[in-house]
């Protein structure tokens, strides 16, 4: 729905996307707030130690550059081939973007949103009517005092990803028998086992759960702590079962994300090897955990093809997330029963076949309208449970919103945004 400048946008998150997009929103005179719970792209400093498989000129815009040029002229940005750690992507981009003249004055951190909603709309009243769009948002906010308040815009923009809440890892992704009374003590991301976190993993053993990059991730790195520290071992339950000649990380062919192809070899390599400190178990699911907090020892009981009951130290669940629809429960949003995202976009998604994010194609600025005018999912939240999400295609979706918010097609102020 076409809103004229200097028409209220509100952002919610400060990560990638929600810079990205408050940065774009700005340049074009929209008087623009992003909220930010908590620090600038703090999801990515949780995993600022691990190296990211897809380089610098992919996670960055021609407008985030120009922004940081013109605040510092002497800044250097990374080279565009550069493979760069979550940590530097943050310090050396992301903060001095958020540090820019456009941005600085823009963003309320320490500050969140608890609900957006209508002030006399309900979510029941005038169904996918653009007449809801005549009234703007209601923004219930808390700030770093408790206290709460309200705002109000004409549009909203949801950036606020997936890293807040993790999927489940008992059978068929729901929870295990005991795994919600012990979640605490279970780690769901990406410890730094070479560094902040060595002593809580080194000469232990680990249970790692999971079939993704996160999981082989987190194996590999485990397998590096043991070369030092001997009695590490790490058992690695994946439900998928191998095929035949394959390891538990499926290769994509002629992978042009080079360290993601690294990887792969790598684990598959890891698991076959003779000395390897990695047992995998494959079609293996956990049935239940439970944990002994005064010996800091879990028991798990396993099903599929190696049942029974083994001991760990530490329980490593790296089986995806999922997105918090509670923000935006009042209003109208169409989303998708199998991965929770907007379901214009992740019908698209789901019609795929492919398993590289580097040939996922978007579907154009109608997959991001929802019955609920002027609101709208934007970055990894936007995908709901598919993990494939590229910080590139954000950059397509924020340039691709902009032609529907400005009511231009034409509308581009990036040179060129590319999967590849």
């Amino acid at each position: 729905m076409h809103l004229e400048p200097p028409s209220r946008i509100a952002i919610l998150g400060a990560g990638p996307c929600g810079l990205e997009t408050g940065l774009y929103a700005r340049y074009l005179g929209y008087q623009t707030t992003i909220y930010e719970q908590g620090e600038i792209a703090q999801a990515v400093h949780g995993w600022g130690h691990v190296r990211m498989f897809s380089p610098f000129h992919m996670n960055r815009s021609p407008l985030g550059l120009a922004a940081i040029q013109a605040q510092n002229p002497d800044a250097t940005p990374p080279h565009d081939e550069e493979l760069l750690t979550g940590n530097e992507w943050r310090e050396r981009y992301l903060l001095p973007l958020a540090a820019s003249d456009l941005l600085k004055d823009h963003i309320r951190r320490d500050t969140q949103v608890l609900s957006v909603g209508k002030q006399t709309l309900s979510k029941a009243d005038a169904p996918a009517s653009s007449d809801r769009g005549n009234e703007p948002f209601r923004i219930l906010i808390r700030d770093r005092q408790g206290q709460e308040s309200t705002e109000f815009a004409e549009a909203v923009i949801d950036t606020t990803g997936v890293w807040g809440q993790t999927n489940c890892l008992g059978p068929g992704g729901a929870p295990a028998i005991g795994e919600r009374h012990h979640a605490e003590a279970i780690d769901y991301r990406l410890p730094d086992f070479l560094g902040t976190d060595r002593e809580r993993f080194a000469n232990r053993r680990t249970l790692v759960i999971g079939s993704g990059f996160s999981a082989a991730t987190n194996v590999l790195a485990l397998a590096d702590l043991a070369n030092t520290a001997r009695q590490t071992s790490i058992a690695w339950c994946t439900r998928r079962a191998t095929i035949a000649g394959a390891g538990p990380l499926l290769e994509i062919t002629d992978d042009k994300l080079h360290e993601r192809a690294r990887l792969t070899r790598a684990v598959n390599r890891l698991v076959d090897a003779p000395d390897s400190p990695v047992q995998h178990w494959p079609a293996t699911w956990v049935e239940a955990v439970e944990y002994d907090s005064a010996q800091q020892r879990w028991s798990v009981s396993f099903g599929g093809s190696r049942q029974g009951n083994e001991s760990f130290d530490r329980i490593l669940a790296n089986v995806g997330f999922r997105p918090d629809r509670d923000l935006y429960r009042e209003l109208q949003i169409h989303e998708c029963y199998a991965t929770e995202g907007p379901i214009k976009l992740a019908a698209t998604l789901l019609g795929q076949e492919s398993t590289d994010c580097l040939t996922i194609s978007g579907a154009g600025p109608q997959s991001l309208v929802s019955p609920e005018p002027n609101f709208y999912i934007l970055g990894t939240k936007s995908y709901g449970r598919n993990s494939q999400f590229l910080i590139a295609a954000g950059l397509v979706q924020i340039r691709d919103l902009f032609t529907l918010i400005g009511d231009r097609d034409d509308l581009d102020l990036y040179e060129s945004v590319t999967l590849g």
